[in-house]
């Protein structure tokens, strides 16, 4: 199994995590589980193939489905156990940030594509799942909430890769540094409050 496909899986199975834990906050069904789920899970590398003609990565391999399954099947029977699940729930979504953002460059880069197109892919694939699961269930979009490091982070985790490739390196580091720029930046958001500076409204001048 490549780079790429490692990745995809990973971010598949976590990302899957992150909709079931919004489900279980909705307390939805075991159906709800899985499409929510499924929906946070596969949205982000879906578009990301669409987008570049290529087949579609669970239709492909229709395994990626069963990891969903699998993560919503785990979390609706042990949501109760976490003491925050909304903690659980940012800290999971970061490792998959972490990793769908590599995935998403790193296919771009083997694809051969311009470098606006591998930083695109990298947010897009990065953030696209986690924005449909949070619009579906009536939530603010992390990716727009006050100034936190999320776009930011998938977009300088893009960005690493694609001057580590530039640099020389093969595809695995070059992923791997991704995965660890947008991983560090999303981190630091959660746990040491680090933020961007956000726009603030003031009278027009008379």
């Amino acid at each position: 199994m490549g780079a790429i496909a490692i990745l995809d899986h990973a971010a598949v199975f976590v990302f899957a995590l992150t909709g079931a834990l919004t489900a279980s906050r909705a307390r939805l069904d075991l159906v709800g589980f899985a499409f929510l789920a499924t929906l946070t899970a596969v949205g982000g590398g879906t578009l990301r193939d669409l987008l570049l003609d290529r087949v579609i990565f669970w239709i492909d391999s229709p395994s990626y489905l069963g990891l969903t399954a699998t993560a919503a099947i785990l979390v609706f029977f042990t949501a109760h156990l976490f003491e925050s699940r909304l903690a659980a729930l940012l800290w999971f979504d970061a490792a998959a940030l972490s990793a769908a953002v590599a995935a998403g460059t790193g296919v771009a880069l083997s694809d051969g594509h311009a470098w606006p197109i591998v930083l695109f892919m990298g947010v897009a694939t990065g953030t696209f799942g986690g924005l449909m699961r949070d619009v579906v269930a009536n939530e603010v979009p992390l990716v727009l909430r006050h100034g936190e490091l999320y776009a930011t982070a998938a977009l300088a985790g893009a960005g690493a890769a694609l001057l580590g490739a530039q640099a020389g390196l093969g595809l695995a580091p070059a992923v791997a540094l991704a995965a660890g720029a947008a991983f560090v930046l999303r981190a630091g958001s959660l746990a040491l409050g680090w933020r961007l500076p956000v726009y603030k409204p003031r009278p027009p001048r008379r």
